[in-house]
């Protein structure tokens, strides 16, 4: 969806960096071990834009349906690894 992003994770609940949900491959924010991320995709049917909700959620702006997941990614020297799988 477009205007959201996920963001690191650390001693506060919401840390830099941001990191967006759309982008151009090999641009953006360099990934280092270390790295803890909330990783926060949208997904919907319908149209990619959002709004936001008097509740302070988020909904599809043309109302289609839609779908939001976190999970916290360590990245390691390696391969990320995902830690809130289950």
């Amino acid at each position: 969806m477009k205007g959201l992003c996920g963001h690191g994770v650390g001693v506060e609940l919401h840390e830099e960096p941001s990191v967006f949900n759309e982008g151009q491959k090999n641009t953006g924010l360099e990934l280092k071990p270390g790295m803890v991320l909330a990783l926060e995709p949208m997904v919907s049917a319908g149209d990619p834009y959002i709004v936001q909700t008097e509740q302070e959620s988020y909904a599809t702006r043309d109302g289609s349906i839609s779908a939001h997941f976190e999970h916290t990614v360590l990245i390691t020297e390696r391969n990320p690894e995902i830690l809130t799988n289950f």
